[in-house]
């Protein structure tokens, strides 16, 4: 292996160029949903290096096209997520905290779980069905259907509400919990927080109303994933706030990402 270089499994075929600097681009068309949960409930999932901003869900749903470092690619993903401050020792900063992220293909997958520790793992996630202003996808793995999301357009954003948001969206601290445990025995290997800076140079956005709706499944219908879409679907919505839709370029700057401490 050669120092200045960095790896991929499997290490053997060789590694590539290390660059910082490196900016991995694709256009975004994403639902934004969030809501009103239990505060008591959600604190069972954030790390004792966090503290919950707010007893707020948020569920995000995009669809990727031109993806530069996957040579026009595309995917879809549903990302559920807490508004969180990081409270380390060396580090302290406000972020977003995944509790998971659902993709349908395996290759950003592969990137991002066990290099940034975004917690990936994989469903099928439907296209958006456009009926406009009515929009509509689902994620379901193995034919069961486990979140339904609708959307129906209400107003453009524009003016100073879109420069407003365009400068909260262009840059925000998305912090993975990148876990190995021990081969061979219980416990763990390696434990550390990540910050992974990402971001969407919002190009158009509407506000309109959301509903969410998850959808119990029994350990047959989804042997690997039933605990996490049971505990999400457990949480109660006690009131779901404005949903947006957003289109835009989404900025990734994964070779940027570094150890919280």
């Amino acid at each position: 292996m050669e120092k200045d270089l960095t790896y991929r499994m499997p290490v053997h075929f060789g590694g590539h160029n290390f660059d910082p600097e490196t900016k991995l681009t694709q256009k975004a068309i994403s639902l934004m949903f969030s809501y009103e949960t239990d505060k008591d409930l959600l604190e069972n999932y954030v790390p004792e290096e966090f503290e919950l901003l707010s007893s707020e869900l948020q569920v995000v749903f995009s669809k990727f096209t031109e993806i530069n470092w996957m040579l026009g690619g595309t995917y879809n993903l549903v990302d559920v997520s807490l508004p969180v401050r990081f409270e380390g020792e060396e580090n302290q900063l406000d972020g977003k905290y995944p509790l998971v992220v659902w993709e349908n293909n395996t290759v950003p997958i592969l990137g991002g779980r066990e290099e940034t520790g975004i917690p990936k793992i994989f469903a099928d996630i439907e296209d958006l069905q456009i009926i406009k202003p009515y929009y509509a996808t689902s994620a379901s793995l193995n034919g069961n259907t486990f979140l339904n999301l609708n959307f129906e357009v209400s107003d453009e954003v524009v003016g100073q509400e879109l420069d407003g948001l365009k400068s909260l969206s262009s840059s925000v601290n998305t912090i993975g919990w990148r876990y190995i445990p021990k081969v061979g025995s219980p416990g763990t290997e390696l434990s550390q927080f990540v910050l992974y800076p990402q971001g969407i140079n919002v190009e158009t956005a509407h506000l309109g109303k959301g509903n969410i709706k998850w959808n119990e499944v029994t350990p047959m219908q989804n042997p690997s994933q039933h605990s996490i879409i049971n505990s999400l679907a457990n949480l109660p919505i006690k009131k779901m706030n404005d949903a947006l839709l957003i289109e835009g370029i989404a900025i990734l700057r994964a070779f940027g990402a570094s150890v919280l401490k």
